[in-house]
């Protein structure tokens, strides 16, 4: 894996003007960028280039952008950031289902966009690395002995509790859908019920947070899933 700031990046959209304008704005902070116009394109500089992460439109020419998702974790890892004119939950959902990282909607903020890359890779060569403690702000989530710690002090859980907080530990930073929360969680018998999040993330909160009425760190995506971001 390389440097984040020297990192290679494999952008692929059909609109050549954003195309240009994301590979410019990605060099201009530092990223080795590759570009593809359609899916077979995307999946064979996926191959040839090996890049650190992968920003990816849905809309393509020649096959849509949840299939080069399919392809892409046929045999890779690497990260996958949707870039997508498409705002509906489903789309979103779907996409994280089938191995994307992180949703970006347009119009969105070039700055924006660099962040959540650079979070990407960042997350990527973390998990790579196996370190078994997450670093939550003043949390500290053991994953190997199973326990967590706010300011040094421990905090006790519920092994329902503690499952649903390891399902996001170990996607720091990464949106986790409600549909894979439950899946893990309680089992694919479950996959509609909804109101378990509800109670077990405001539990979470209470036991985690400074102020549970306004999280920092255990974030709600309504009507799509969870995640637990590690800065604010």
């Amino acid at each position: 894996m390389s440097d984040e700031l020297t990192a290679r990046v494999l952008v692929v959209d059909d609109e050549p003007t954003l195309l240009r304008a994301l590979s410019i704005n990605l060099r201009a902070h530092g990223w080795d960028v590759v570009t593809a116009q359609d899916g077979r394109s995307a999946l064979r500089a996926a191959a040839d280039e090996r890049p650190d992460v992968v920003v990816l439109d849905l809309g393509l020419p020649d096959m849509d952008g949840t299939e080069v998702i399919v392809g892409l974790r046929g045999w890779s890892s690497v990260p996958i950031v949707v870039l997508s004119a498409r705002q509906h939950g489903e789309d979103k959902v779907e996409a994280l289902d089938l191995g994307a990282d992180d949703y970006v909607t347009k119009p969105f903020a070039m700055n924006e966009l660099v962040a959540r890359l650079r979070a990407a890779v960042r997350r990527s060569t973390t998990a790579d690395s196996g370190l078994p403690v997450v670093e939550v702000g003043d949390l500290s989530i053991d994953l190997a002995r199973k326990r967590v710690a706010k300011a040094g002090a421990d905090v006790r859980l519920t092994p329902t509790e503690w499952a649903f907080l390891e399902v996001l530990a170990r996607n720091l930073d990464r949106l986790v859908t409600r549909e894979q929360v439950l899946r893990e969680v309680w089992g694919p018998g479950h996959h509609e019920e909804f109101h378990y999040l509800r109670v077990y993330a405001a539990q979470l909160r209470r036991k985690l947070e400074d102020d549970p009425a306004r999280p920092r760190h255990l974030l709600t995506t309504s009507g799509v899933g969870y995640t637990l971001q590690s800065t604010t």
